[in-house]
């Protein structure tokens, strides 16, 4: 097996991974980029709908789950949205904007992929696919990294920085090989599970969510004291859409869920109005008028609400829109890492400094997006935390005497 030597070796061609190298050898630093997938940023070429929701311009500390929820505010401080989308614009990739601060593609999000390529080979970094990572062993002056498949080799390098992400989507490929790694170098892991993943029900409720299969509406869904209004969707297994993906980063086994739909809306004046305007009409019937059909037939079976409106006195119709405004259900658990958009949990955040990325306690180690325990809202954050991060990392190695 050849011996190479290179400044930096970075584990994943993701967008963490590939950040990071365009910044490590800004300076002419030799960095090697590996992956074990036969692409590089496959994650960020199936991403919002094919378009790559590529950030967020609202972003801060806030947005993020973690054991210490002020590890992001140095990398997300120093490489904003506005520092990304001037990346993008300077490779002539049109963008909009969607709700909530989301940015996305106009076209693909491959174009951001080959943005990324471009940098790199502008900056002189190596890429190997099909390359996978048989071991990792410190030495005196930094690393001895040994390789397998397409690109088999062993490399002695002075940084070595994991950004193979966490466990979500494993047809993809993803694993816990970065927790692995961590615990090898004796940092901490807090506990990892999926994240912005749909919500799955028992038998009982599936039977009577099985006629409501697609319908989508908007709605404030709450677990705790956190809350998030967005759409939500039903499905064959329970419960998706933005909404639950949301509120699924939050949620624990045995706790309820609570629905709100309407939000913003009087409902109980919206019933009143209606009973004064036309007092014959079934109450499912005025239903039907202010959410989707099936969901409005749903809540009236469930509920046994029957016979005109005008026969419902003003207690009933107070009791119709609690009823739709504080629904509580039971999740049993999430469909997991197969559907989980990412991972929360991950690398320990004590262990490594905010500034660079690198482990404390060891030099030249670094760790960068999904792996840290850094988890994102849905909408265009976790991306964000993967340019902040790889930024952070990239410039620090850059900086680094020789």
């Amino acid at each position: 097996m050849r011996l190479e030597s290179f400044d930096t070796v970075i584990l994943g061609a993701g967008a963490a991974g590939m950040m990071c190298a365009i910044h490590a050898a800004a300076r002419g630093g030799r960095v090697l980029v590996v992956d074990h997938a036969k692409a590089p940023g496959e994650k960020i070429r199936i991403s919002g709908g094919g378009r790559c929701n590529f950030t967020n311009i609202g972003t801060s500390a806030k947005n993020f789950i973690s054991a210490n929820p002020h590890f992001s505010k140095s990398a997300l401080g120093r490489y904003k949205p506005h520092d990304f989308i001037a990346l993008v614009e300077k490779h002539g990739i049109a963008w909009h904007e969607k709700t909530l601060g989301q940015l996305f593609c106009d076209t693909s999000a491959k174009q951001i992929v080959s943005m990324f390529l471009d940098e790199m080979k502008r900056v002189g970094c190596e890429l190997r696919l099909r390359t996978t990572l048989e071991s990792v062993e410190r030495e005196v002056s930094g690393f001895t990294v040994t390789l397998g498949g397409d690109g088999a080799a062993k490399i002695r390098c002075r940084h070595f920085v994991v950004a193979c992400g966490g466990k979500s989507i494993p047809k993809m490929g993803a694993s816990g090989l970065g927790y692995q790694i961590a615990e090898k170098f004796a940092l901490a892991v807090t506990e990892t599970r999926p994240a912005l993943v749909p919500l799955t029900f028992g038998e009982d409720l599936l039977v009577e969510f099985s006629e409501m299969a697609g319908v989508a509406a908007n709605a404030i869904v709450s677990c705790g004291k956190t809350a998030f209004e967005e759409a939500l969707l039903f499905t064959h297994r329970g419960l998706s859409g933005p909404a639950i993906l949301q509120i699924s980063s939050y949620w624990r086994e045995k706790q309820p869920i609570r629905i709100a739909f309407l939000p913003g809306d009087d409902v109980l004046a919206l019933l009143a109005s209606a009973k004064r305007e036309n007092g014959r009409r079934a109450i499912g019937t005025v239903l039907s008028d202010i959410l989707p059909k099936r969901l409005a037939a749903y809540f009236s079976k469930i509920h046994g609400w029957t016979g005109p409106i005008g026969e419902a006195s003003d207690r009933k119709l107070a009791a119709i829109a609690a009823a739709l405004q504080t629904w509580e259900v039971f999740p049993i658990g999430s469909e997991g890492y197969r559907t989980a958009e990412v991972t929360l949990g991950g690398v320990y955040t004590d262990g490594l400094s905010s500034r660079t990325m690198e482990a404390n306690a060891v030099d030249g180690l670094y760790f960068i997006g999904e792996v840290v325990d850094v988890t994102g809202w849905l909408g265009g954050y976790n991306f964000q935390w993967a340019w902040s991060s790889g930024w952070a990392a990239g410039t620090a190695i850059s900086q680094r005497p020789a």
